[in-house]
C-alpha cells in the first residue's frame, strides 16, 4: 500500500504523544501505514539503485526507529515525526559515506544524495578532483545542471576560499559538507502508487554526483 494521509497522521500523534504507552497502543498503525508503505517503496525502487550502485542495500529491516535513544535525546522528544529510509552500502556508511535518503514527516517528503557528515578527507578529495577538472566532477557538474528538483546544499565556507576559480566549481568547491536534497509538500504525489518511479527517475539523475563523491571516497587521504 502506498503512503497515505493516515502516515501522516501516525508520525504526528506519535510525536505529540511522545509516549511509549502511547506508541505500544498503536502499534499496528506504525506497522499498517508507516513500516508496510515504506517496505513495499524500498523493494519498488531497489532494481533502480542496484543500477545506481549493486552494493547499495535495500533491505526495509534498516528502516529509521521510530525513537531515539533516551541516553542521547538532551532534552529532546524521544518519538520522531519523522521516518526515513538511507540507501547505503552498510549502515555504518549511512552517516560517514556518500549514500541517497527518503523520509517522510507531517510536512511532507524529502530525497536526496550526499552525505550526512562528511570528514574534512572526503570533501578535500572532491576538491582535488573538481579542481583538477577530473571527468567525474565534469559529469556530476552536467547533472546537477541539467535538472530542477534537487538544490546543492550543507554548510558552506563563510568566506570563499576559491576567489580565483569559476563561479560553477567555487559552488562545489566551498562546501563544508554536501547533498542534492528536495524537500516537497506535493501530497497527491506522495499518496500515489507511482512516487516510487518519480524518486527512481530523479535518483538515476544525479546518479554522477553519488559516482563523483565515491571516487572521492577511493581516493581519499585517512
Amino acid at each position: 500500500m502506498p503512503f497515505s494521509s493516515k502516515s501522516l497522521e501516525f508520525l504526528f500523534e506519535n510525536h505529540a504523544h511522545d509516549s511509549k504507552e502511547w506508541f505500544n497502543e498503536h502499534r499496528q498503525d506504525y506497522e499498517k501505514y508507516v513500516r508496510e508503505p515504506f517496505k513495499e517503496f524500498v523493494l519498488a525502487i531497489e532494481p533502480t539503485m542496484e543500477k545506481i550502485d549493486e552494493k547499495l542495500s535495500c533491505d526495509p529491516k534498516r528502516l529509521s526507529r521510530i525513537y531515539r535513544d533516551a541516553r542521547y535525546s538532551k532534552g529532546q522528544s524521544i518519538f520522531r515525526e519523522y521516518a526515513w529510509y538511507t540507501f547505503s552500502r552498510t549502515r555504518e556508511e549511512a552517516t560517514t559515506a556518500p549514500c541517497f535518503y527518503f523520509g517522510i514527516s507531517p510536512n511532507g517528503f524529502e530525497y536526496g544524495c550526499g552525505y550526512y557528515h562528511a570528514s574534512t578527507a572526503s570533501m578535500n578529495a572532491m576538491r582535488k578532483l573538481i579542481l583538477e577538472g577530473d571527468t567525474s566532477y565534469e559529469a556530476a557538474n552536467t547533472a546537477y545542471l541539467s535538472q530542477n528538483v534537487f538544490t546543492l546544499s550543507g554548510e558552506r565556507y563563510k568566506k570563499d576560499h576559491y576567489p580565483e576559480e569559476s563561479e560553477e566549481k567555487r559552488l562545489w568547491l566551498n562546501q563544508r559538507n554536501i547533498f542534492l536534497g528536495c524537500d516537497s509538500n506535493d501530497f497527491k504525489a506522495m499518496y500515489g502508487k507511482d512516487l516510487y518511479k518519480k524518486v527512481a527517475k530523479d535518483f538515476l539523475s544525479i546518479a554522477p554526483v553519488y559516482n563523483m563523491l565515491m571516487k572521492a571516497e577511493q581516493i581519499k587521504e585517512i
